[in-house]
């Protein structure tokens, strides 16, 4: 007599926990080692910025009594930090408005509008990504500021800061305009939108996930921008964040190191504030997205 096929449900039934949900627990656990990679040495940061200076030779992580006065100290002894952390929030924000509305209107007319050219522009586009730019046009970038005045002004930067990052936002927005039908586009027009209408009642609404991406991507690079900071400003008070960091770093006879963990909370932590936001916003817009489709 043949041997009857033993169901697949009585088998899982017979596997213990740990067989049937295996993968599951690889996945997580290979997810987990990463996300305290990512997570200990912040952690060891900030508990170090809270530290005594006895507690912090010893290198324990957990401090055996809490000093909150190397922020103070922090503050007292870079009398400009709180106009450099404006400067940075001020052009960051202008950075990121500006690099994602042009990137938008590009993106959308490369897409829809299909100007002669379109190819040769994102082929331009696409090769500029492969150039060190920062550094090979280091010399360019002071002389064309230095031309417009704006050597050793802080909303000078906003320029150079959205040139550099307005080819890899232009492409991000481009990829998400071709997931848009054209069909909706020239149903819009023949009812009597214009381009600029168009784009704002239906293309935007659809790429919301991208506009959050080149959010991220451009809030991260401009507010740890270095180089051109360094090398467009003079002035300590007109320099931003990452300037004033690697300053702090250098004069260390007078920085021990809970007071420069201090500094790096500082600087990260609005940074950080940040992406949590955007990261929220990015799941919301693709469970939306899941859903309406």
């Amino acid at each position: 007599m043949a041997q009857q096929a033993i169901p697949r449900d009585v088998t899982l039934t017979r596997q213990g926990w740990f067989e049937r949900n295996r993968g599951a627990i690889v996945r997580h656990g290979v997810i987990n080692l990463f996300n305290l990679i990512i997570i200990l040495p912040l952690a060891w940061v900030l508990m170090m910025s809270l530290k005594t200076l006895p507690d912090a030779m010893r290198g324990d992580f957990w401090p055996r009594t809490f000093d909150f006065t190397h922020y103070s100290f922090v503050f007292e002894r870079i009398d400009t930090l709180p106009k450099n952390l404006f400067n940075s929030i001020y052009v960051t924000a202008g950075t990121v408005l500006l690099t994602t509305v042009c990137a938008v209107l590009a993106g959308y007319a490369l897409v829809h509008l299909r100007p002669r050219g379109a190819g040769l522009v994102v082929t331009a586009l696409l090769v500029s990504l492969y150039f060190p730019v920062r550094v090979v046009s280091i010399i360019s970038i002071y002389e064309t500021q230095y031309w417009l005045g704006l050597i050793n002004n802080t909303p000078g930067l906003i320029l150079p800061y959205i040139t550099l990052q307005l080819a890899i936002s232009i492409l991000i927005m481009r990829s998400m305009f071709q997931l848009v039908p054209h069909e909706l586009i020239e149903s819009a027009k023949i009812d009597g939108a214009g381009p600029l209408r168009t784009l704002w009642t239906i293309g935007l609404p659809m790429v919301r996930n991208g506009l959050v991406v080149i959010f991220i991507v451009n809030f991260v690079t401009a507010w740890g921008e270095y180089l051109l900071c360094l090398t467009l400003i003079d002035d300590q008070a007109r320099r931003t964040m990452p300037v004033v960091l690697a300053a702090a770093q250098g004069g260390q006879g007078y920085w021990a190191w809970p007071n420069l963990a201090a500094v790096y909370v500082i600087v990260v932590a609005p940074g950080i504030l940040a992406f949590s936001f955007a990261q929220k916003l990015f799941f919301k817009g693709l469970m939306e997205g899941a859903l309406k489709g």
